[in-house]
């Protein structure tokens, strides 16, 4: 058996008295893509902010290819360069332009040199179609535009595995499409993928896997198509109906 590329272990999360997490273990795989859903406040959001250590956990351990992230036997340098992140409210520094925010971390944290960080960030913004905007500031994008030059800016970091926190949830309708279709390429590619969505037909096409997360616990974790075309447990049940409305 390989080691999974990550493995959580006996997870949980509480703030104050309120317990988001618990006890939560799971693994996922090198190159699989993954959706976690689940109501509103069921800690999905929460256990993607624990995986990279966004959010310290209360208990339990987060391994990385082998290595507990929790102990420190993989630093949080390394960690940010296996996993990357796409926030709900893109994250971008809004006094750079589109290009310089795809460098900086490559400069900062990767240590590149200015030519090798603009040339990977030119790449990864042509391949999320922002190349006519390197020049522009993020505060002249659309949502969707933003969304994708943060998507680019995370692949920039050439992360193993890239975690996406409801990545469309802050955009207009009718900009939900433009950045579901760049992760559709994107899980082609082979990179692993985490994804908090409720974007359900989105979630069944390219998902190998749909964890279903309640009230902090994982309830159910099966291959997509069996999750949603034969649905066993009432609460999944009721919940895509609700969705499917």
């Amino acid at each position: 058996m390989s080691i999974p590329f990550i493995q959580i272990n006996n997870l949980s999360k509480s703030f104050g008295d309120h317990d988001v997490l618990k006890d939560i273990t799971i693994s996922f795989s090198k190159g699989e893509v993954v959706s976690i859903i689940g109501s509103s406040g069921s800690g999905k959001s929460t256990l993607l902010r624990c995986i990279n250590l966004l959010e310290e956990p209360t208990s339990g351990d987060i391994l990385i290819k082998g290595k507990s992230a929790i102990k420190g036997e993989i630093g949080k340098e390394q960690l940010a360069t296996e996993v990357g992140m796409v926030f709900q409210s893109f994250n971008l520094f809004e006094n750079m332009n589109v290009l310089k925010n795809c460098m900086i971390g490559q400069i900062t944290v990767l240590k590149k040199d200015k030519t090798t960080a603009k040339n990977n960030a030119l790449k990864y913004l042509k391949a999320v179609g922002m190349t006519q905007y390197i020049n522009a500031r993020p505060n002249q994008l659309s949502g969707g535009q933003k969304q994708r030059v943060a998507i680019a800016r995370a692949l920039a970091m050439n992360p193993e595995c890239l975690l996406f926190d409801e990545p469309t949830s802050a955009l207009d309708p009718e900009m939900v499409g433009e950045v579901l279709d760049v992760m559709r390429d994107l899980a082609k590619t082979g990179l692993t993928m985490i994804i908090v969505t409720h974007e359900m037909q989105f979630a069944k096409e390219v998902s190998n896997r749909i964890v279903f997360i309640d009230e902090g616990k994982v309830l159910e974790d099966r291959n997509a198509i069996d999750f949603f075309d034969q649905p066993e447990k009432e609460r999944i049940i009721s919940f895509l109906k609700r969705m499917n409305h």
